[in-house]
C-alpha cells in the first residue's frame, strides 16, 4: 500500500516536470524582446521570418533569417536546440505568430513572438551597414 502511494506520488511528478517543459507560444512586446537581447546568452536566437529582399533592406542586428513559409523544411537543420530561447518577429506581426506557433507545434520549447519590425523602436541595420 505505502509503496503504491509512493509510485503514483513519484508518477505525478514526473508528469508535472514534463508539463513544466511543455512547448507553449508567448507573445512579448518589443521592450521586453530588447532586454532579452541585450541580456545576451548563447541559447538566444533572434529569428526573422519575413523574406529574403525585407531582410536586406532592414534587420535587427544579429538575426538569422528564415521566411515563414520555410519554417517547416528548414527549421530542424537551422534551429537544431529545440530548448534554445528563440524570440521571433516579421514585418508587422502576422508572419511572425503563426511562425512561432508552427515552431511550438514542431517542439520548440521557448518561443517568444514579438511582432513586427514595424513596432521596433530601437536601431535597425541593413544590408549597406
Amino acid at each position: 500500500m505505502k509503496a503504491g502511494r509512493l509510485l503514483a506520488a513519484a508518477g505525478l511528478a514526473v508528469v508535472m516536470l514534463c508539463s513544466c517543459a511543455a512547448a507553449e507560444y508567448h507573445k512579448i512586446t518589443a521592450e521586453e524582446a530588447k532586454e532579452i537581447i541585450d541580456e545576451g546568452g548563447d541559447d538566444t536566437v533572434l529569428l526573422d521570418v519575413r523574406t529574403e529582399e525585407e531582410f536586406q533592406e532592414n534587420r535587427i542586428e544579429g538575426a538569422v533569417l528564415l521566411p515563414d513559409n520555410e519554417i517547416g523544411e528548414r527549421a530542424l537543420d537551422e534551429l537544431p536546440d529545440k530548448n534554445a530561447r528563440i524570440l521571433v518577429y516579421c514585418r508587422s506581426g502576422v508572419r511572425s505568430k503563426k511562425a512561432a506557433n508552427e515552431l511550438v507545434e514542431m517542439g520548440y520549447k521557448r518561443v517568444y513572438d514579438f511582432g513586427g519590425i514595424l513596432d521596433w523602436p530601437y536601431e535597425t541595420v541593413n544590408s549597406e551597414n
